[in-house]
């Protein structure tokens, strides 16, 4: 039915009905970005592997010939495995009144069934999560399915793979029946006030902290776009809670934050905007910066992977796996521009390759530039860790590690076009707008981003030979622009003071 409620419209109702409504009938205005999408695929993963958690199981997936799901045949699988008495059903599918749910791990026991909800986080106490839950309970109960327990299945980030994935350890289960119970009385109405919702007309609903919990709302921008540009949003490093606050009191433009107390960074925001100020340059703040440079200078980017399943024994779920680096370098300044690059193989732990060859790339002496230096100097602390021999380069490379955000960051050059944000994603365009050489969009569509290159490396052993090629230049092509986007930034930020 167009208007049946499932376990995610039921959660989209109980954050915010009017993302229910837009979900509905305006789906086209969500925003879907790379985090997202990479959440999803994680999900799907980790479920797929948790249906083995309790035992052999049978799955209820059922598909239509264009790939979506088939509820209905779903449903009658289900019902059917129900009656035949077995243990684990996983995807069990219910439907009533219209209202549906397909339960993860749906486990049989001597007085009834337990339900298992399995999730890709690593903390089990998300109040949606008990929303989720208390849903399918009301669903299967009113099917005549006798719930006798619900529980949460969570990564276990303490686990530590060596050898083959033990699900029993890389999985926690935590019973939430206090939760649900908290949930489930208030179920039913829910459920009839979230219909009436899709039955009537845009709901009218104020900016609130709930558009940023417990994930940034992909209806954000649809939500904004009355609002002037820029506004109180584009306030660099101001919380946003703090910022919704303010625009709930009537505090939206930069007119209206003028005589409020700011940060450096914010107030040359402001007042650069209100006078009209095309750029804004610190000599001494650049001198200061350039002055920390010394050549041969390298430019270095890495790029990694944070499987929620461990790829790698020794590793954890969520860890940080660099998997590849760029490196633009000039012997002397004005020098010419040279590149090295390292991409891991597809199978095998990438990471004593990759510190063994960045140490031979690097020298221990060398000034490294990088941008917002905290992610490459974490990654490198790492691989120190790991491997006791290497351990005195790779820690004398990060000693020596320059941040290229600093200037930026600091005030020492900003124009207007780059907002509320000294990202590099965001200081390219507006130093070298329309450039086709720092187009990142110009880039083969494989990979455009740092979520692309995060989702493609782990897909690249199952790859034929020719895609895998394919696969692997677009990584490298990616990584480059990194690193030579921070070349052009330096020569701008030099330019400016000569």
């Amino acid at each position: 039915m167009p208007h049946g409620i499932s376990k995610s419209r039921y959660t989209q109702y109980r954050s915010c009905a009017k993302a229910l409504w837009l979900n509905v009938y305006k789906s086209e205005e969500a925003v879907i970005d790379d985090s997202t999408m990479a959440r999803f695929a994680t999900g799907n993963e980790v479920g797929d592997l948790a249906m083995g958690l309790l035992g052999p199981f049978e799955e209820m997936t059922v598909t239509k010939g264009d790939g979506r799901l088939d509820y209905g045949k779903m449903v009658e699988k289900t019902l059917d495995a129900v009656s035949r008495g077995v243990e684990n059903i996983c995807e069990a599918a219910f439907s009533h009144h219209g209202n549906y749910c397909a339960v993860d791990i749906l486990h049989k026991t001597a007085r009834g069934y337990e339900i298992y909800e399995v999730k890709s986080a690593t903390e089990p106490d998300k109040e949606i999560y008990a929303w989720d839950v208390a849903f399918q309970k009301y669903i299967l109960t009113s099917c005549g399915i006798n719930v006798t327990g619900t529980f949460l299945v969570y990564i276990n980030n303490k686990y530590v793979r060596h050898g083959d994935i033990e699900i029993k350890k890389l999985f926690s289960i935590k019973d939430i029946s206090e939760a649900v119970d908290a949930e489930y009385p208030s179920v039913a109405e829910n459920v009839r006030q979230a219909r009436r919702v899709l039955e009537g007309e845009e709901p009218a609903k104020a900016i609130s902290a709930d558009c940023n919990s417990p994930y940034p709302c992909p209806f954000w921008q649809y939500c904004t776009k009355h609002i002037p540009s820029p506004s109180v949003f584009d306030l660099y490093r101001m919380n946003i809670g703090k910022k919704i606050e303010l625009f709930n009191k009537g505090v939206v433009t930069y007119e209206d934050v003028k005589d409020m107390s700011l940060t450096k960074t914010q107030r040359m925001q402001v007042d650069s905007y209100l006078g009209g100020v095309d750029k804004v340059v610190d000599n001494k703040g650049i001198r200061d910066f350039l002055g920390k440079l010394t050549y041969p200078l390298y430019f270095l980017d890495f790029e990694t992977i944070q499987p929620a399943v461990p790829l790698y024994d020794g590793t954890h779920p969520y860890q940080q796996i660099t998997t590849q680096y760029s490196l633009h370098y000039q012997l002397s300044e004005g020098g010419e521009l040279l590149h090295k690059e390292y991409l891991a193989p597809s199978n095998g732990n990438p990471l004593r390759p990759l510190a063994e060859r960045l140490c031979e790339d690097i020298p221990k002496d060398a000034c490294v530039v990088a941008y917002n230096k905290k992610f490459e100097c974490g990654r490198i602390e790492e691989l120190a860790e790991l491997f006791d021999d290497l351990s005195a380069h790779l820690t004398a490379i990060k000693d020596n590690i320059v941040d290229l955000l600093v200037p930026f960051q600091g005030g020492s050059y900003y124009v207007p076009a780059m907002g509320g944000s000294f990202s590099i994603k965001s200081v390219l365009p507006a130093l070298f707008p329309n450039d086709p050489e720092l187009d990142y969009h110009a880039l083969d569509g494989l990979c455009q981003n740092g979520g692309d290159a995060m989702n493609l490396f782990p897909a690249l052993k199952d790859m034929e030979p020719a895609e895998e090629k394919k696969a692997r230049q677009a990584l490298l092509d990616y990584c480059r622009l990194d690193t030579l986007a921070m070349v052009k930034v330096l020569q701008k930020l030099q330019e400016a003071v000569k």
